[in-house]
């Protein structure tokens, strides 16, 4: 039997849950508990394998305190997903990503700022050139 293909809009909606979730530092356990789901459950909407309906969005964004439109961002009217913050969003969803953009906001120093940012991209171009 062949693997169940995730849709493009279900895998947005999934990522955005995921965001959000981590962004206020919820687990997955939490936000299942709070829904009367799995864990397994809320990893398969975050990854788009199982797709939310309307009243569980309803109820997800309620408890993520989002409007239900914050999950469709980045996606078009006509149901495409727009690529523009693709790599934004997949550094923001991935764990030290997230940890790193979180650490970086509570430094208010705007010069310790920019010397972390050329640290990092420093050590990008570093990257590059092995490469």
């Amino acid at each position: 039997m062949a693997k169940k293909q995730a849709n493009p809009i279900d895998i947005q909606v999934g990522n955005r849950v995921r965001i959000r979730r981590m962004l206020i530092g919820m687990s997955q356990e939490k936000l299942g508990d709070m829904l009367g789901l799995t864990f397994q459950q809320v990893q398969k909407y975050e990854k788009g394998v199982n797709r939310i309906g309307a009243g569980r969005l309803f109820e997800v964004a309620r408890i993520l305190n989002v409007p239900v439109d914050f999950f469709y961002e980045g996606v078009s009217a006509a149901g495409e997903v727009e690529s523009d913050g693709a790599p934004v969003m997949e550094f923001v969803s991935s764990g030290e990503g997230l940890q790193l953009a979180l650490a970086f906001m509570k430094i208010k120093d705007i010069k310790v700022r920019k010397r972390m940012l050329d640290l990092v991209k420093s050590l990008a171009e570093e990257e590059e050139s092995k490469g």
